[in-house]
């Protein structure tokens, strides 16, 4: 498997990450493209954006914020249609773990979609919200994994 990760530092990549983003979210799953692109979403914030490269092409991103003062956020994470079953998920929440022992965080929280709920729990990560939640229209749990 040729799979690069990038630490989003140009414009450019930070474009192809909101493609793919907009490709997965909006157009597959109806999210509104308003609530889907936010502050968060500029080299200039406090996020920090990866992208995956596959055999040279942009295959999937997501994105690390800061939860508080130990925890990471792990968000908008996707990986476009054409690359699903590569193992690319796996690559990317690896690196999206990586960055944030980088930024000496100790946990990691993410809101999962319900469907995603039983691979994010084979990558260690347990579920915490009692039940399920609705975030723009998609059922979901939030999970916890220690770093």
């Amino acid at each position: 498997m040729a799979a690069e990760i990038i630490n989003v530092n140009s414009e450019d990549e930070l474009q192809a990450a909101l493609n793919i983003r907009k490709d997965v979210f909006v157009n597959e799953q109806n999210v509104p493209e308003s609530l889907e692109i936010d502050d968060y979403d500029r080299l200039d914030s406090d996020a920090h954006h990866i992208l995956i490269k596959y055999n040279g092409e942009y295959a999937a991103t997501g994105r690390v914020i800061y939860y508080n003062k130990d925890s990471a956020k792990m968000q908008r994470i996707a990986v476009l249609k054409a690359f699903r079953t590569k193992g690319l998920g796996r690559v990317l929440m690896m690196a999206m773990e990586t960055k944030a022992r980088e930024l000496k965080l100790e946990h990691a929280v993410l809101d999962a979609q319900c469907q995603a709920e039983g691979f994010y729990e084979k990558l260690g990560y347990v579920t915490i919200s009692e039940q399920p939640f609705d975030d723009a229209g998609i059922p979901h749990v939030r999970m916890k994994k220690e770093l």
